[in-house]
């Protein structure tokens, strides 16, 4: 649904707010994230860290930068599947830090049930290519670096929304990190 990249400075922060019946992956590029939320989580959220919250049927959360360094994180908005809106399950929230995504492989993506969704974290070198999943949806992020696909260059910031794609290779131009999300259904926007 939404992809934003959001720079704190020490001390910035949002204030409390609500969310329902949406899936929130918060992956920490530089500095450090202090997140509360209404299930009584607390914690901070490192780079190369990834934050899941579920909102499932209602959640209310906090994020700030109390660290002494600029913090820049990206934050990903994903539908829930069939099944795991509010309505349907009476899903309630959940939440999890997970530690170590990008050291794993391309056959081991950080799996997002409840959005139907998996996210791979690559970082290849320049010169490398990095094969994108076959699936109905994808959406690549260029976190840093710079990237070549399908004859477009991608930097920084960049994504590409890709739908029914086979045999696709991501170029590393640079030495890159990228974001990978394999989606089983077009989100919806409803």
């Amino acid at each position: 649904m939404a992809c934003n990249e959001e720079r704190l400075a020490p001390g910035a922060g949002f204030a409390e707010h609500p969310h329902r019946d949406l899936e929130i992956v918060t992956w920490v590029v530089e500095g450090e994230l202090t997140h509360e939320d209404s299930t009584g989580g607390r914690t901070v959220v490192r780079p190369g860290e990834l934050q899941r919250l579920s909102a499932g049927g209602g959640v209310r959360h906090s994020e700030r930068n109390e660290g002494r360094e600029p913090l820049t994180f990206l934050q990903m908005w994903l539908a829930p599947a069939p099944g795991f809106t509010s309505a349907e399950a009476g899903a309630e929230p959940a939440y999890e830090v997970v530690r170590g995504v990008a050291d794993r492989g391309p056959a081991e993506p950080y799996a997002l049930e409840r959005a139907g969704a998996a996210l791979a974290v690559r970082r290849p070198a320049a010169g490398a290519r990095v094969a994108l999943p076959a699936a109905p949806w994808v959406y690549a992020h260029v976190v840093r670096g710079e990237i070549r696909l399908a004859g477009h260059t991608l930097t920084a910031g960049d994504a590409a929304r890709i739908t029914e794609g086979r045999d696709l290779v991501a170029h590393a131009l640079t030495p890159t990190e990228l974001l990978v999300w394999a989606m089983r259904a077009e989100p919806s926007y409803g």
